[in-house]
């Protein structure tokens, strides 16, 4: 499968994001940094071209911060596809700042989640952003409980003024969802989620019941990528990367799922794409569901 040109991503389908309708295989800006998700790219001309390929090849979600970089995601996407198609949908995030030594800082106070939105709509060259994740600092990668009731004002009153159309949140517990929901309207949900890590189980299937949208970050394990021979049998006897199977996964977990898997090299990017062409076999989703019950169990 890694060596197919052109897929066609409409076979996965689209689902709701706000007011638009997206294909459910997107693209994650966040490669698009140096190392570290710091300072420039090592080739800027190459991410520039990733991006290119990723909207010819028609994908119409795709998923940034302006704490990449910091600034350096949202000004490549900028050179490489501004103006923007009318059909793509930009969705970003906001809480946190970048130190000089490359640190992730929360930046949640009203002030400074008003600046995340005007440096975003600067360095993308938008007037209103189609929909801002509340990205809530928790316990490293995961949630963890506590009231987010300031936070969410603060953006609701962003979105009153015009700078936001829609809002979503991102790394929240299920409680927190609930008291989002009691303040603004929440058109997406953006945890980690993946193979291994399936803690937002119960999440997806309760916000796919209210029609909501739920995006995994770390699809593929994030800074350190899945490793599992079950995942590597499943993907040597379906003729495929194991990074495909696992993407292939979340297509086929649930339909209110949307994919953001990030690259910085086309041929990734490709090999991505591929996985709308996999379709997993009951045994092969047996094998690989009890992935997350071993991880559960450790």
């Amino acid at each position: 499968m890694t060596n197919i040109e052109k897929v066609d991503i409409e076979k996965a389908g689209t689902f709701k994001l706000g007011s638009r309708t997206v294909k459910r295989m997107g693209y994650g800006a966040m490669q698009l940094a140096g190392p570290g998700v710091f300072g420039p790219p090592k080739d800027r001309a190459a991410a520039v071209a990733v991006l290119r390929e990723a909207v010819e090849s028609g994908i119409d979600h795709i998923d940034t911060s302006d704490f990449y970089g910091p600034h350096v995601t949202n000004q490549i996407i900028r050179e490489a596809l501004h103006p923007y198609p009318d059909d793509l949908v930009i969705v970003s995030k906001i809480g946190a700042v970048r130190g000089d030594d490359a640190s992730w800082n929360i930046a949640q106070s009203p002030a400074e989640l008003e600046s995340a939105v005007h440096d975003n709509l600067r360095n993308l060259g938008l007037d209103a952003i189609e929909v801002v994740n509340m990205r809530i600092m928790g316990d490293g990668h995961g949630p963890s409980e506590g009231s987010i009731e300031p936070q969410m004002t603060a953006v609701a009153e962003l979105q009153r003024r015009g700078l936001i159309k829609h809002i979503g949140v991102s790394n929240v517990t299920p409680t927190q969802l609930k008291q989002a929901q009691s303040i603004a309207e929440i058109v997406c949900v953006q945890n980690m989620y993946n193979l291994a890590h399936r803690d937002d189980d119960a999440m997806i299937d309760a916000l796919a019941e209210q029609n909501i949208a739920y995006v995994p970050f770390f699809p593929l394990g994030g800074f350190t990528p899945l490793q599992s021979s079950t995942l590597s049998d499943v993907a040597a006897k379906l003729n495929a990367t194991p990074m495909q199977v696992a993407l292939a996964w979340l297509l086929q977990r649930k339909p209110n799922i949307l994919l953001i898997p990030g690259t910085s090299s086309v041929a990734h990017l490709r090999e991505n794409l591929a996985a709308v062409d996999l379709v997993l076999p009951a045994d092969a989703l047996s094998a690989l569901d009890s992935i997350g019950e071993k991880s559960a169990a450790a």
